[in-house]
C-alpha cells in the first residue's frame, strides 16, 4: 500500500462541463504547428524553411543556448508558413500534413541495459527533451545535470481537468517504457503521484514509488506532490513530466519513432458535449471546437476558448491558435463581457465566491457556469492572511511575492522562489481580492533568479 498524504488546504472549483467519458478520434487535419512561446526561456533558431518537407520527428528549430535542444514536427508534410511577430519574433512554424505519415526512425538501445547517456541522447534527438522540465524555475530540464528525483504527476485537480486513468487506459506498455527510461536518467528514485483512492492503469506501474495524495486543487500539482514528498533546497534539482508525455516517451522507445498522439478534454459551460478527442500534438484548435456545437449566447455575450483550464490557460483565438505542447484540455466558458445593473446588490444564487458574499455557499455540491468578469477594477494590494488557506505548501505567498516585486533576491530565496511557479499560486490568484496577477509576477521573479544567478 502506498503512502496517502492528506492536504487541507486548497480549493475544488466546482464548474459545468465537465468531460463525458466518450472518446472521438479526430482525423488529420490542416495544419499543424509548433509554437516557441509554450517553451519558457527558449531562444528559437530556425532549422527549416517554407515548403520544406519534413517528416515526423524531423527537427524544426533548437534552442539558440543549448543547441542540442532539438523541436520536431509532430507530423510529416511540408512547412508552409512560419508566422513571426514584433522584431520578427518566430510565433509558430505551421506544417502541412500528408496524407501518409512518413516518420523518422531512431536507433533506441535496449532498456535493461541503456545507460543514461543513451537515453538522454535519444530524446534529444528525437525532439521528446523539452517534455522534461526542471524545478526549480520550471523550465526545460539540463541535459547536462542529473536531478535528484523525477516527479510525475498521475491526475490533475484544475477545474474540470481530464481523467487520466480513461485517457491512459490503453497505455500500460507505453507508460511503463517510459517509465522506465526516466529510471535511467536519475541516480535517485521516480515518483508517481496519483489521487488515493483512484483504480486504473496508473496504480499498474512498475519501477515507481507511488505516492497518494488526498484533498482539494492544488493537490494534484507536481510542485504540492514535491513539496510534500522531496522538498527542492538551493543547489538541488528536480525533473517534471507529464504523464500524457511519458507514454510518448515509451512509444519511442517501443517502436523507434516520434509518435505525438495525444488525448485532450474538451470542457465548459458552453459546449454542449464536453467530451474527449484522440489528437495529434499541435492541431488546430478550431478543428475541436468545431466538433464541439457551442451553446448559443442568449444574452449577446461571446465565448471565450482557453488553452488549458480556467486557472492557468491562455485565452487563445479559436480560429489561428493551436494546441499548446504542454496542454491536455481545452475549456470553453462565457467571456464576461455582459454586466448587471447593481449586481453586487442580489443573492447570486448562480454566482460563485470564496468569501460567502452570495448565498450560492449554501449549495456545496452546486456546479457554475462561470465566467471571465473581474467583477470590479484592479484594487491596491491588500494585506490578509486569505492566501495561507489555498496553497498546501509551507512558504508565505504574500511575502514572497512582496519580496519579488522588490527584486529582493535573498528574500526570494528565503521564501520559497525555488519551489514554485506560476501554477503554484494560480488559486492564490483566483480568491485574490486585490486582482493581482500573481502569475506573472511569479514568472517575473523566476526570471530575476535567471538572470542573476545562472
Amino acid at each position: 500500500m502506498s503512502q496517502v498524504i492528506k492536504l487541507k488546504k486548497g480549493l475544488d472549483i466546482k464548474l459545468q462541463g465537465e468531460a463525458r467519458k466518450e472518446l472521438t478520434q479526430l482525423p488529420l487535419v490542416h495544419a499543424y504547428a509548433l509554437t516557441p512561446d509554450d517553451f519558457k526561456g527558449v531562444t528559437p533558431k530556425l532549422l527549416v524553411r517554407v515548403d520544406d518537407v519534413v517528416k515526423a520527428g524531423s527537427p524544426l528549430f533548437y534552442d539558440k543556448y543549448h543547441p542540442q535542444v532539438l523541436f520536431t514536427s509532430p507530423v510529416s508534410g511540408k512547412v508552409s508558413a512560419i508566422n513571426r511577430g514584433e522584431k520578427r519574433k518566430i510565433l509558430s512554424v505551421v506544417v502541412t500534413p500528408e496524407a501518409e505519415q512518413v516518420y523518422e526512425t531512431f536507433d533506441v538501445p535496449a532498456l535493461a541495459k541503456a545507460t543514461s547517456s543513451e537515453v538522454t541522447e535519444l530524446l534529444l534527438k528525437a525532439g521528446l527533451w523539452p517534455m522534461i522540465l526542471q524545478r526549480p524555475y520550471g523550465i526545460i530540464a539540463n541535459p547536462e545535470q542529473a536531478p535528484k528525483a523525477i516527479f510525475v504527476s498521475g491526475f490533475d485537480s484544475a477545474p474540470l481537468a481530464p481523467d487520466f486513468n480513461f485517457v491512459l487506459a490503453e497505455e500500460a506498455e507505453s507508460l511503463n517504457a517510459g517509465f522506465a527510461a526516466l529510471a535511467k536518467l536519475t541516480e535517485g528514485k521516480v515518483y508517481l503521484g496519483i489521487e488515493a483512492g483512484s483504480q486504473g492503469v496508473l496504480n499498474q506501474i512498475q519501477g515507481v514509488e507511488i505516492r497518494q495524495f488526498e484533498g482539494p486543487h492544488p493537490s494534484g500539482n507536481v510542485g504540492v506532490q514535491i513539496h510534500h514528498v522531496c522538498p527542492i533546497a538551493k543547489g538541488e534539482t528536480v525533473w517534471t513530466v507529464d504523464v500524457q508525455q511519458v507514454a510518448v516517451i515509451g512509444r519511442l522507445f517501443l517502436h523507434g519513432r516520434v509518435e505525438m498522439q495525444k488525448i485532450i478534454a474538451l470542457t465548459g459551460s458552453e459546449t454542449k458535449v464536453p467530451h474527449y478527442f484522440n489528437v495529434m500534438a499541435g492541431c488546430p484548435i478550431s478543428s475541436i471546437v468545431r466538433q464541439a456545437d457551442l451553446r448559443p449566447q442568449t444574452d449577446g455575450g461571446t465565448v471565450r476558448v482557453i488553452n488549458g483550464n480556467v486557472l492557468t490557460g491562455k485565452r487563445v483565438d479559436q480560429k489561428e491558435g493551436f494546441l499548446g505542447f504542454y496542454n491536455d484540455q481545452i475549456t470553453v466558458i462565457p467571456e464576461g463581457d455582459r454586466y448587471e445593473f447593481l449586481g453586487w446588490g442580489m443573492p447570486r444564487l448562480n454566482k460563485f465566491s470564496v468569501s460567502r458574499s452570495y448565498f450560492s455557499w449554501l449549495m456545496p455540491g452546486k456546479r457554475y457556469r462561470l465566467d471571465t468578469n473581474l467583477n470590479g477594477g484592479v484594487r491596491a494590494y491588500v494585506v490578509t492572511g486569505l492566501y495561507d488557506k489555498y496553497l498546501p505548501m509551507d512558504i508565505y505567498p504574500l511575502y514572497l511575492i512582496k519580496a519579488i516585486l522588490a527584486g529582493d533576491i535573498d528574500k526570494m530565496e528565503q521564501l520559497g522562489i525555488y519551489e514554485v511557479i506560476e501554477e503554484d499560486l494560480a488559486l492564490c490568484e483566483f480568491v485574490d481580492p486585490s486582482k493581482t496577477e500573481m502569475q506573472s509576477i511569479i514568472r517575473q521573479g523566476i526570471d530575476l533568479m535567471i538572470k542573476e544567478l545562472n
